[in-house]
């Protein structure tokens, strides 16, 4: 059996370790993964991986934050990217498509249904959520308005992540640390996944600027480069874009983390209490507090000092919280695998 991934993004994100997860999970099944980015992305998630990819149209119209003006512009672009896909798909006959996310579901789960080829939507956005739930099955995951809702032809799925997550050294992690770095404060990650946004930036100067004790470190590469030099200063370890998430987390206390996305999964199933800073990427808000809760802690911006406060004081029962949803979270790749592997060679009406 073999699927095509159509994923939306630049191949470097959340969007990419999403589809990347859910092939490790389908190849463990015995299928064959192939996967389609955009023209522009340059799939430094798959490069990593020496996986190469094929390239086609995706357009993305902002996912939540979309305006009707660009959902218009993106809806023009998509007409030619289905027929690109549908080209791709003619050429390298999956037995099923998987479209990841925004526009990757949107153009996937069309061009699968123009070619007669089943799909499997796995879905976060309005516009995947209003198109892909009338062409094929479907994946809601919790940032999804979906998600717990009692739709025909959509399960609500954790976010997949890759089990080896829980295979962190903290050790390793101690070894990769900069000088300043001391083991015996606790340490308290920042991240917005592999870009760092502003607000992500002005929560880790406002708790170094705190009387707060602690090792303040942040992850991901600066969206601007203003932002990289808000935080390389006095009381901010800077590790940028890093590839050893896992040791991280097994280091870490706590976890500053976006409102979104496969971070907050991620720290869960190492059982790491987070807190969910909300609105970092324009003005998004999914409610992980609600979705895992008693292990996520949601504040805003003027409020981070004292929901890490909180968080480090709550510590051993938020811990406990994200214990019981750990497996459900661990498991949610081969869960997702499972319902694609249902769905391949069906015939489409």
């Amino acid at each position: 059996m073999k699927a095509l991934f159509t994923v939306t993004g630049r191949g470097m994100g959340g969007d990419a370790i999403t589809a990347l997860n859910i092939a490790s999970a389908l190849e463990k099944r015995g299928f064959e993964c192939e996967f389609a980015l955009d023209h522009s992305a340059p799939g430094i998630l798959l490069k990593k991986r020496g996986i190469d990819w094929h390239r086609v149209r995706i357009p993305q119209a902002g996912g939540h934050a979309a305006s009707r003006l660009k959902l218009l512009k993106a809806a023009f672009r998509t007409l030619r990217a289905v027929y690109e896909t549908g080209r791709l798909i003619r050429k390298i006959k999956p037995d099923v498509v998987v479209g990841v996310i925004g526009g990757g579901a949107v153009v996937g789960c069309l061009a699968a249904k123009i070619t007669g080829v089943p799909a499997v939507g796995v879905l976060i956005t309005p516009t995947d959520a209003r198109v892909c739930t009338r062409l094929n099955r479907n994946v809601a995951l919790p940032e999804s308005s979906l998600f717990g809702e009692n739709v025909e032809g959509v399960e609500s799925v954790y976010s997949p992540i890759s089990p080896d997550i829980t295979l962190g050294d903290p050790e390793r992690a101690i070894q990769r640390m900069p000088h300043e770095f001391d083991p015996e404060k606790p340490t308290i990650v920042f991240s917005s996944g592999s870009s760092l946004f502003r607000m992500m930036a002005e929560a880790a100067v406002k708790m170094a600027e705190s009387d707060v004790s602690a090792n303040i470190t942040v992850v991901g590469h600066p969206l601007r480069e203003e932002y990289g030099q808000m935080v390389d200063r006095d009381g901010i370890i800077n590790l940028g874009y890093i590839d050893w998430v896992s040791d991280l987390y097994s280091l870490a206390d706590l976890a500053v983390l976006s409102d979104d996305g496969v971070m907050v999964h991620e720290a869960i199933a190492m059982r790491v209490p987070v807190v969910a800073l909300r609105g970092v990427k324009y003005g998004r808000y999914h409610n992980m507090g609600a979705v895992f809760r008693g292990a996520v802690l949601e504040t805003d911006l003027d409020g981070i000092e004292g929901a890490i406060l909180r968080a480090l004081e709550a510590s051993d029962d938020m811990k406990r919280a994200a214990e019981a949803y750990s497996g459900d979270v661990i498991g949610a790749a081969d869960r997702i695998a499972e319902i694609i592997e249902e769905e391949a060679g069906k015939s489409v009406p």
